[in-house]
């Protein structure tokens, strides 16, 4: 058996569970940022020395393959997706309230680039935002069907890879604070 269907050369694809739609639906653009940002943490995880933050990488890695399903599930299919718990969404709260009493993590805001695997979070970060985005969309489109809980918990992850990337670059002494004595300014503001 292939992969290569051939099901979807005239642009269209199935749901779990429920008819084809068409590869533009916005449940089908939801689902693709998650793929694309399990895909961004995992070039992340695979350039990063920290075993620590590999760990934490690939955990939430395999959660987001649940997130995944559950927004490819069609609403009124046949089957029931898997749950996006909140269990899953303090297990992200608590990692962020850990980092963030790690001394020198939150101090400003930051410049992506000062070292490869704290920017490769940075990039899975943009995309886990595009992502919420896509998820806010689906969740106007359709009136609510689609889990609370998955949108809190993508919105819940892109604070914990700003954090991540963070605490990498505290850990590895580089300084990727924006403001300096040459570009004054306000410093850490909680409404980036």
């Amino acid at each position: 058996m292939s992969i290569a269907t051939q099901r979807g050369d005239t642009g269209q694809t199935s749901l779990i569970g429920g008819p084809r739609v068409p590869k533009s639906d916005l449940r089908v653009e939801s689902y693709g940022a998650i793929d694309e940002l399990i895909a961004q943490m995992g070039f992340a995880r695979s350039i990063c020395e920290d075993a620590e933050v590999r760990g934490v990488v690939e955990r939430i890695q395999k959660e987001l393959f649940v997130v995944s399903s559950v927004i490819a599930t069609a609403p009124d299919g046949k089957h029931k997706p898997p749950s996006v718990t909140q269990e899953m969404i303090d297990a992200l709260t608590a990692q962020v309230h850990s980092i963030e009493a790690t001394k020198g993590v939150v101090t400003d805001w930051s410049l992506p680039g000062g070292h490869a695997p704290a920017a490769a979070l940075d990039v899975a970060r943009t995309v886990c935002r595009r992502a919420e985005r896509c998820l806010v969309r689906l969740f106007e489109r359709d009136g609510g069907l689609t889990p609370q809980n998955a949108l809190a918990y993508v919105n819940r992850l892109s604070d914990l890879l700003w954090l991540l990337g963070r605490l990498l670059e505290v850990r590895a002494g580089v300084d990727s604070r924006l403001r300096d004595e040459a570009h004054a300014g306000k410093n850490w503001s909680k409404a980036w």
